[in-house]
């Protein structure tokens, strides 16, 4: 059994939040082949792992003596850990930070099969390995110290998640509001184009109707014939001019939203670090939002990586000189 006071069990959960975010960044790191930065947080810390190891330390206290339900329960243990942690996050800041789909048994991208037998191979690893002297430095350490290292840490992981949760929630208003600005350019798209058809075709129309209307009354209304057809002139004149008012309208909401979903998508190197992060991350809600966003992001940093290349050139081209 085990029996840890609440210091003892912080200082597991930052350690394992510190060993998970290893195993992630490095894991990450070699199959994209750069180093990359993992995890929802700046830090080095994936509080997933944190809360995955404390689940399998609890799930499995019962059956620690059984190694095949020590695979079991910790697998089920952190399995629904992640899947409740993930649609929490997809529903708050409409962004799946890590995505399955791709992966056979799978559900929603939260889960899949291989993820959860790799919890499973984790419980037994950590159970019957690693827990053991991670368990016993930390029992090594004297209250006091123990006391003043968990607050440190704390003060500093609650910073980390808080600006991390801030920007994550940038992301989410930014993605709103393109969703929105692209719903509203449909709109007004729409009436633009009911107006050009109105603005060709009326005129025609009104103009063929005028001489059928001619034709038959031509013998005894020749005069009140030639004040109908200024009337009607006059009238299509109103509406043509009426029409390119609103259609002018129209253009300037247009530009107005275009300059709006330009300012929205303005560099931030916040999120940029955050998606960086988390090269898998997708958006259900926003997927092409989402898409149009990164690939900005991408295409700016590109673009200012650049720029501070020629920069460099530039300078040390002037030092040689």
């Amino acid at each position: 059994m085990y029996h840890y006071n609440l210091q003892e069990w912080l200082l597991f959960f930052f350690i394992y939040c510190f060993l998970g975010w290893c195993w992630e960044s490095c894991y990450v790191s070699a199959k994209k082949r750069q180093w990359v930065n993992r995890g929802f947080m700046k830090g080095p810390f994936l509080p997933i792992y944190g809360f995955g190891a404390l689940s399998v330390l609890i799930a499995t206290l019962p059956v620690r003596p059984f190694p095949v339900l020590v695979f079991l329960f910790g697998m089920i243990g952190a399995t629904a850990l992640e899947l409740v942690t993930g649609i929490c996050m997809e529903k708050l800041f409409h962004v799946r930070y890590w995505d399955y789909s791709n992966q056979k048994f799978n559900f929603k991208g939260h889960i899949c099969l291989t993820s959860s037998f790799a919890w499973g191979a984790f419980s037994l690893a950590m159970i019957y390995g690693f827990h053991k002297p991670i368990e016993k430095l930390v029992l090594s350490i004297p209250f006091v110290w123990l006391d003043i290292l968990t607050t440190v840490l704390t003060v500093i992981v609650a910073a980390d998640f808080a600006i991390s949760f801030n920007t994550a929630m940038e992301l989410r208003a930014i993605l709103d509001s393109m969703e929105r600005i692209k719903d509203e350019m449909k709109r007004l798209q729409k009436r633009a184009e009911v107006i050009e058809a109105f603005l060709a075709d009326d005129f025609h129309d009104a103009k063929e109707n005028f001489k059928e209307e001619m034709q038959e009354r031509k013998d005894n209304l020749m005069e009140g014939l030639q004040e109908r057809k200024e009337n009607i002139l006059e009238g299509i004149q109103e509406r043509k001019e009426d029409a390119k008012t609103q259609l002018q309208e129209i253009r300037e909401k247009q530009k107005y939203y275009l300059e709006k979903k330009k300012y929205s998508m303005s560099d931030n190197m916040a999120i940029a670090n955050l998606l960086r992060r988390n090269p898998s991350a997708v958006s259900g809600r926003h997927a092409l939002a989402f898409k149009e966003y990164r690939d900005k992001l991408i295409e700016s940093i590109k673009r200012e990586v650049g720029e501070l290349t020629k920069s460099e050139e530039d300078a040390e081209s002037a030092d040689n000189k």
